[in-house]
């Protein structure tokens, strides 16, 4: 049995290793529930995650400073089921709400494409507004290597 300087094993530190990297997507999914917890008070309702709301972007992007996003509504954009906006946050930067964008009923379509700046890796979360008061939400990981607002 080889031990380290610390009086480890080298079973036991690839052990621990293992560990770590096993309960690395819980970490992120704990901080993906804080982020949800910010946006809730921001807008004053509790809001559910849903497969409506499609956010689409880079899991891991090289800067900050212009990654890409797009969004996108399962509605038909009628006027009894439209979209009335949507909104973006990424709670580790500097400012919030990234971006906001508004929709109207049957002159639209619930999809855009942007760039957006993050300071540091963070769950990105996008929050749609329904025309009957329901509010739709999505959340991914992006890990941007760059801090995009120095």
């Amino acid at each position: 049995m080889v031990k380290t300087g610390f009086g480890l094993t080298r079973r036991g530190m690839l052990v621990t290793g293992l560990a770590v990297v096993a309960l690395y997507p819980l970490r992120n999914a704990t901080a993906g529930d804080e982020a949800v917890d910010i946006i809730e008070g921001l807008i004053g309702q509790k809001i559910k995650q849903s497969d409506r709301l499609h956010i689409d972007m880079p899991g891991v992007f090289p800067n900050g400073y212009t990654v890409p996003m797009t969004l996108a509504v399962d509605s038909p954009m009628t006027e009894r089921d439209h979209v009335i906006g949507i909104r973006v946050f990424a709670p580790k930067n500097p400012i919030i709400e990234v971006v906001g964008f508004r929709f109207t009923p049957l002159r639209s379509v619930a999809r855009v494409s942007t760039r957006i700046r993050l300071a540091a890796p963070q769950f990105v979360v996008a929050v749609a507004e329904m025309n009957d008061g329901a509010f739709l939400m999505n959340k991914t990981w992006v890990d941007a290597a760059t801090n995009g607002c120095a």
